[in-house]
């Protein structure tokens, strides 16, 4: 696997904002459609203007691998070896609409306006979800992992026989996110265009991810009071898939950091797509990428991996069944979120999480190709 690209349900009320059209044209003859996640590098750092902001909350640690190899890693919170504290990351949700003229496809796709099939707006049902919300309890294998957001259960669940089992306050979680306003994206023809859901059967919008990161920056840096270091950024689009050129297909999310640790600006973006059974169906993408940012939050944890040379937790179950991902009913809601591996999938030893799994779901069996 390529470093750089990293491979990647319920009556659907779509919602998309559009000018009368007639239904999206058939898929592009793209080389490659699979389901994706990837990574976006950046090697120049930010000179932020003003006084240095305060940094995100992070931690170092090590093992010790399979080849005998010395693997450091940078995570977001604190050391749940050594501490046992609650760390709130602040979140600003920024909702991308992407615009699509007439000459590509003559539709827009708003998450602010866009209904999921739970009801709400793309935007209010993400908050809404497990990822944000404190709501359900999580068991996994007998062990109660508390109930908290599911990243933070597991986080708990990877570093739970790391002290986090007798550290019952160890937390590391998401804020009640700030919402900027809407940002648009004008999609010109040579970025993309509308075409069929290769996944199912509705629209969707694509976008060529070298030029959408761009425009990412762009938001970030146009916002230097609000998007600061020890904020995450969250971009959220609806019914958008990401593409390399009009070669590749289809890119769920990714996340970056402008700069390096400690003081780079981290980020992430993932799509929530309404059609039931999707890849990256509602928030399913948004929890493969922020388990990522939790655990790789500036895209430099090498490991010695031939499938995955990075630490991206979610990347290895992609492909599985349902795209790796597990549907919860919260309420009348149902939200389906990915699983992730462990650190013992990239060599450390397995007995540092709980039940000595590797894997959140217990569904992974075997260490990382190269270990």
């Amino acid at each position: 696997m390529n470093t750089r690209l990293l491979p990647l349900a319920a009556l659907v009320a779509l919602g998309i904002a559009a000018a009368p059209a007639a239904a999206a044209p058939a898929t592009p003859h793209f080389k490659m459609v699979r389901p994706l996640f990837r990574t976006v590098p950046h090697n120049a750092a930010w000179h932020r203007p003003g006084p240095p902001a305060a940094q995100l909350v992070q931690w170092n640690g090590s093992f010790t691998d399979q080849k005998g190899m010395n693997i450091t890693y940078t995570m977001v919170g604190t050391d749940p070896a050594t501490t046992n504290t609650k760390t709130t990351i602040p979140v600003v949700i920024v909702p991308l609409k992407l615009v699509f003229g007439k000459a590509n496809g003559d539709m827009t796709f708003d998450p602010g306006k866009t209904r999921s099939a739970n009801g709400k707006t793309v935007l209010k049902d993400l908050i809404a979800s497990p990822l944000f919300k404190s709501n359900i309890r999580f068991v996994q294998g007998g062990v109660d992992l508390g109930k908290t957001q599911y990243i933070d259960a597991y986080q708990r669940g990877n570093f739970w026989n790391a002290n986090v089992k007798d550290n019952p306050n160890y937390h590391v979680l998401l804020g009640n996110p700030t919402v900027l306003p809407t940002q648009t994206l004008k999609v010109s023809p040579a970025a993309g265009l509308v075409m069929t859901n290769p996944f199912g059967t509705e629209p969707v919008g694509t976008y060529e991810v070298d030029l959408f990161d761009k425009q990412i920056v762009k938001i970030i840096k146009a916002n230097p009071d609000t998007i600061t270091p020890d904020v995450f950024p969250l971009f959220v689009s609806s019914n958008v898939f990401l593409t390399e050129g009009f070669a590749v297909c289809c890119i769920g999310g990714y996340h970056s950091s402008i700069g390096s640790q400690p003081a780079g600006q981290t980020y992430g973006y993932a799509t929530y797509e309404t059609e039931a059974g999707s890849f990256s169906q509602d928030v399913s993408a948004f929890s493969h990428e922020v388990g990522e940012w939790m655990d790789d939050p500036f895209v430099d944890n090498n490991v010695n991996c031939t499938d995955n040379t990075l630490m991206e937790n979610g990347d290895p179950l992609e492909n599985n069944a349902n795209y790796g991902d597990f549907a919860y009913n919260v309420g009348s809601r149902t939200y389906n979120l990915q699983s992730l591996v462990f650190i013992g999938y990239f060599g450390a030893p397995p007995s540092t999480s709980v039940n000595n799994w590797l894997s959140f779901q217990n569904e992974q069996s075997t260490v990382c190709p190269g270990q």
